[in-house]
């Protein structure tokens, strides 16, 4: 009941979007029309598919990219990628975000329940990695039983894992992060597909790959279900740049190319010749992590531009949240105190509500579940709207304490005086409780801050967000997250001091209070 009248609220404050014209019209004459092809992935997974560049952070590089953009060129469109969280993407296609999601998308049967998958473009083996020297690391697939072995969730390698009667570990972050956990002994074991081993298991001098194919996985685009047109201009693009030669020097160039994929797009030469230029490129990026204090002099300084960017993103989320939660947790505050019964009721039950269920699932029913009632909001819109909702609640307690701590004595007072109910409340009671109301508000909007971290849920790349992608991308963790922490640190000090600032001229009539 709280969660329909959390939903009830959403719809009534948000004017649903126009229908995308992805959705309304075929959507290869919508790419046209538009001019660009967009497509959906996840830029935190990592090298080779799509990641930032270690050596230039503010471009998308990898081998999805260079395929992106040549069936875009196919098609007569540019290409432009649309970040999504990796277990949604296939979710954020259904909604219309995007036209197609080219991020490793295995080609399985539950899959194609819910889109359309082109033929493949790419195939690989799978391989298992283990700590080099170990005596105990498994070789073979019937001795994972009951071994912690690590991979990616939703993907063939975990199918297979499971059926060997491995335990499992899945890791929604980046790819580096599955090989970290192996070196440090948390797991024994990573199965892999070829490209992600190749560029984080095989470079590690603690690993080593396991001879031989565990298991082997295709890649294909997904489509939107129905849009079988798009399926078929994207099927004969993948088909003349496989005849061409340039799925080829895609592949040779990040040096992916295999004979498995040589069978797969009729190559007779399953040996690869050219320079793989942009792995050797990758490699000297990120094969060894320099000194802190060089990072800090000549990489640093190229990611504050994308830090920025996500910054940005944070505080605008962050500052509309907030003017929305102060607006709307007073009505609520003032409903519940002072109200009749037919609104402090519903305003009762809102706050409840919505502070007994996580924002997460709160955000996935407004982004995904509202198009369903005919309600589609933009990311931003969702985003907004439900943080702003969500904090509302614990405003409205913020105010209703405030309220509370004003003493009965300034009520009367303001009755003998002649005042109206409206102007006891104006002039009386709303500035004693803001200033009690106030600490715990910019504790709140300090707390919203790292909050908007979930926007990235809906394809916003906020601040967290963008450490991620950095994060894998450089392979570096630890440094970039002390810079990303010292961004979240300058963004919410202006805020608490000017808090402060305003409690102190609130109060400057009481004597011995506490600056």
């Amino acid at each position: 009941m709280c969660l329909g009248l959390f939903l009830f609220c959403v719809s009534a404050l948000a004017q649903p979007e126009p229908s995308s014209p992805v959705q309304e019209e075929d959507g290869l004459a919508a790419i046209k029309a538009r001019g660009e092809l967009l497509w959906g992935a996840d830029s935190q997974g990592g090298a080779p598919y799509v990641f930032q560049d270690p050596m230039d952070p503010n471009h998308l590089v990898g081998f999805e990219v260079d395929l992106a953009d040549a069936l875009a060129a196919k098609l007569g469109v540019r290409a432009r990628m649309v970040q999504g969280p990796y277990d949604t993407l296939l979710e954020l296609l259904a909604r219309g975000d995007f036209d197609v999601v080219l991020n490793g998308i295995e080609v399985a049967e539950e899959k194609k329940r819910v889109c359309l998958l082109t033929r493949p473009y790419y195939a690989a083996a799978e391989r298992l990695t283990v700590r080099r020297g170990d005596t105990r690391a498994p070789h073979a697939l019937s001795e994972l039983k009951g071994r912690p072995v690590g991979t990616l969730p939703s993907t063939m390698a975990e199918r297979i894992l499971q059926r060997e009667g491995a335990e499992v570990k899945t890791y929604d972050g980046g790819q580096d992060d599955i090989y970290a956990d192996l070196k440090l002994g948390r797991s024994d074991a990573v199965l892999l597909d070829d490209p992600i081993t190749q560029y984080y298991g095989a470079i590690e001098p603690s690993l080593e790959v396991v001879p031989g194919s565990f298991g082997e996985v295709n890649y294909a685009v997904a489509v939107r279900l129905g849009d079988e047109s798009l399926r078929a201009a994207l099927d004969a693009a993948l088909e003349e740049l496989a005849r061409e030669g340039e799925l080829r020097r895609i592949y040779e160039r990040w040096g992916l190319w295999n004979a498995e994929t040589a069978k797969l797009v009729g190559d007779p030469d399953p040996v690869p010749h050219g320079v793989p230029e942009a792995y050797e490129a990758w490699r000297a990026a990120v094969g060894k992590v320099p000194p802190f204090l060089e990072r800090v002099r000549e990489r640093y300084p190229a990611t504050l531009g994308v830090f920025a960017r996500g910054a940005l993103m944070t505080l605008l989320v962050s500052l509309l949240s907030m003017a929305l939660a102060v607006a709307v947790g007073l009505v609520l505050a003032v409903a519940r105190v002072f109200g009749p019964p037919v609104l402090r009721w519903p305003a009762m039950a809102f706050i409840e509500g919505v502070r007994g269920t996580p924002l997460l699932v709160q955000l996935t029913l407004v982004y995904f579940g509202l198009p369903q009632l005919g309600i589609k909001l933009a990311p931003l819109a969702a985003g907004v709207l439900t943080l702003g909702l969500n904090y509302a609640a614990a405003e409205a307690e913020n105010y209703r304490a405030g309220l509370a701590g004003v003493p009965a004595a300034q009520y009367e007072a303001a009755k003998v005086l002649g005042l109206s109910r409206w102007q006891t409340l104006r002039h009386v009671v709303f500035p004693q409780a803001l200033r009690i109301s106030l600490p715990p508000m910019t504790n709140d909007f300090i707390a919203l801050l790292k909050d908007s971290s979930l926007v990235s849920m809906v394809t916003l790349t906020e601040l967290t967000r963008t450490y991620l992608n950095l994060a894998n991308s450089m392979r570096d963790h630890l440094g970039l997250g002390l810079v990303v922490a010292a961004i979240y640190l300058l963004l919410g000090l202006p805020f608490a001091h000017l808090a402060r600032t305003v409690e102190a001229r609130l109060g400057q009539h009481l004597k011995g209070v506490p600056r």
